[in-house]
């Protein structure tokens, strides 16, 4: 991990207000238009959790900010979460409890057994992890998930019909190109076949904007929300078509 994401989440990225993170003010969006989509959308994860099983690997959980995050682990006997910030850890435990079992360390760095969890959730996680190191990354949560199993990963892709449009229009030149606040690098959708000797991947739609971009395009009014409820019905329904030219696909490996 880049010391920037380790700083940023060790010293501010935790810090509230009244209601929410730094981190959840800088890359969520929050208005009350949203808020019915981006609430559908984490449920969205559930649709691929198993009913049921024993154990549960929350990787770089965060301190589970959103209500949720909580419900991904309700039909499982523990919960492991697994951060390098001890706020997030802190945080996780006071929601978590007994029901959890907590590493605040580098992932790559702990022991596990092979075939141990019945689930692997990481959301948002796999892309701020060093380039080189997302391959072992995404290796190790195989070898320690049941035969079966799902890991579901929220990732993002870099080739969106959005930032395609940017270049066509020339928005990336130097004046406007964003400075990224934390380390961030993501593979093309094809770099995760690479896996399939292992796993059987596929890839669907978490979200199809980045929170930035869904504040440009959408109103904070009746026709912002109305438009999420649009943008929703047709991920649902296109899921393969928005997974492919959207930002934030659910890369879902099943191991073999």
């Amino acid at each position: 991990l880049s010391m920037d994401i380790y700083k940023f989440y060790n010293e501010i990225g935790w810090k509230k207000n009244k209601i929410n993170s730094i981190d959840a003010q800088l890359f969520e969006d929050l208005r009350p238009c949203a808020k019915n989509y981006v609430s559908k959308c984490r449920k969205k994860i559930k649709k691929y959790i198993p009913k049921k099983g024993t154990n549960l690997l929350d990787f770089a959980s965060g301190p589970i900010q959103y209500a949720e995050y909580l419900s991904y682990s309700k039909n499982f006997n523990t919960r492991h979460c697994v951060d390098f910030s001890k706020t997030a850890i802190r945080e996780a435990k006071s929601k978590i409890k007994k029901r959890g079992k907590y590493y605040c360390k580098d992932f790559l760095k702990i022991n596990f057994k092979k075939n141990f969890f019945d689930c692997v959730i990481s959301l948002h996680t796999i892309y701020h992890i060093n380039k080189k190191d997302q391959k072992k990354t995404v290796e190790k949560m195989i070898d320690i998930t049941k035969k079966g199993k799902p890991i579901i990963i929220v990732y993002s892709n870099p080739n969106t019909l959005v930032s395609k449009i940017k270049n066509v229009l020339k928005f990336n030149n130097r004046n406007i190109k964003d400075k990224k606040l934390l380390y961030f690098y993501c593979h093309p959708l094809n770099w995760w076949k690479q896996f399939n000797d292992k796993a059987s991947v596929e890839v669907f739609i978490w979200r199809s904007f980045s929170s930035q971009h869904q504040k440009i395009i959408f109103p904070d009014n009746y026709i912002g929300k109305l438009m999420f409820d649009l943008l929703f019905f047709f991920e649902n329904k296109f899921s393969k078509f928005f997974s492919k030219n959207f930002q934030y696909p659910i890369i879902l490996l099943t191991k073999k």
